[in-house]
């Protein structure tokens, strides 16, 4: 989760919402990425699925099934999506989402037995940590 929280702090930098993603296959890092919404300017540049799809680029496969994603902010409805079509084997986050997660706070998207796949989802490990990178973020740019 360290090194999702360093790609979010990245992204903050950059001026993006500070949100990191973290793909491993076992203990190697397969792929990393922090928001680039603003940046590209495309709506669908979370972290989440930049990191995806450079994770499969990487392994030249778009099933991820024996992979881990770890994301500092629990994953909207859009990025659960992807998880599961990309079949990722297991899913970290820190933060809720309380207002958009979709993998336990207002949906559950990764764990619902009706859709074709299921990961193993673990919520809030350095969840303080993550959610303070998006509250100071959000608070500088209130402040300007």
């Amino acid at each position: 989760m360290r090194w999702a929280i360093e790609e979010a702090e990245l992204a903050a930098a950059r001026g993006e919402v500070p949100v990191g993603a973290v793909v491993m296959q076992g203990s190697t890092i397969v792929a990393r990425a922090g928001n680039q919404r603003e940046s590209t300017g495309d709506p669908t540049a979370h972290a989440e699925i930049v990191a995806i799809r450079a994770a499969a680029e990487s392994v030249t496969g778009w099933r991820l099934d024996d992979m881990t994603i770890y994301v500092t902010l629990e994953p909207c409805p859009m990025c659960a999506g992807a998880l599961l079509a990309a079949r990722v084997g297991r899913l970290v986050y820190g933060a809720p989402d309380l207002k958009a997660g979709a993998c336990g706070s207002l949906y559950n998207l990764c764990v619902d037995p009706r859709l074709n796949h299921e990961l193993e989802v673990t919520p809030g490990v350095l969840a303080a940590e993550c959610a303070e990178v998006l509250t100071s973020w959000f608070a500088q740019r209130r402040s300007r």
